[in-house]
């Protein structure tokens, strides 16, 4: 069910949703969810994978991204730092004891939680994803763009991709980060079966992989 939470933000301490399982149990999951499209392309999975939790006797909360989904925060004025103290304050608020990045995810989720991080990936990797459909876009509009020229136009005025306005300071993060850790359990695809939902041109699901994570998850938990 959704709930709200207080984010911080660049005007201060504005309400984000977040889709909770909350029957005050003793694990409580923060699921950190992937960047961008790849967000989009995972979130039913992640909602489903909550539904799996609830039904193993583990709490879940899968909040939003300031400037993502419903968020009313401009993601022009996002930034890693914005996002990681966002996943921090909603980590407090939900009183979390685990934690489950995706992704880019983690890049950003509160590294004091144990718990697993999905398939975690580079900044640069991500960036230069979002760099190459730029450059193919303009390509086919009959236009002439380099990855070169496009990151340092980003580094200092901020860049349009992928339909997203990144600021300068996310381009610039994004450029130097790595997947942080500190202990938390890297969960490969193959343990959850199928293919990455992340790698699809279009949001779906899959019950058996939520399954399948949803059972590491509360298995490992309670060991």
């Amino acid at each position: 069910m959704p709930a709200t939470w207080p984010c911080p933000g660049p005007a201060g301490i504005a309400d984000e949703l977040a889709v909770v399982f909350d029957s005050a149990r003793q694990v409580r999951l923060l699921i950190v969810p992937p960047l961008f499209e790849e967000m989009n392309r995972t979130r039913r999975m992640l909602i489903e994978t909550q539904r799996r939790l609830d039904a193993l006797g583990v709490d879940s909360m899968l909040p939003d991204l300031p400037g993502c989904n419903e968020s009313l925060q401009a993601f022009s004025a996002q930034s890693l730092r914005s996002w990681r103290d966002a996943m921090a304050a909603a980590a407090g608020h939900f009183a979390a004891t685990h934690v489950l990045a995706i992704r880019g995810g983690a890049l950003v989720f509160p590294t004091r939680l144990p718990g697993w991080v999905l398939e975690p990936v580079k900044g640069t990797s991500i960036l230069r994803q979002l760099l190459r459909a730029r450059i193919l876009s303009a390509k086919e509009a009959g236009r002439e763009e380099n990855s070169a020229e496009l990151l340092e136009l980003g580094r200092n005025q901020g860049l349009e991709l992928a339909g997203y306005r990144l600021s300068a300071a996310l381009v610039a993060g994004l450029d130097a980060s790595l997947p942080e850790d500190e202990g938390q359990r890297v969960i490969r695809q193959a343990e959850l079966g199928g293919s990455a939902l992340w790698l699809s041109s279009e949001p779906g699901e899959d019950p058996e992989q939520s399954a399948a994570l949803a059972r590491i998850i509360a298995g490992e938990a309670a060991a």
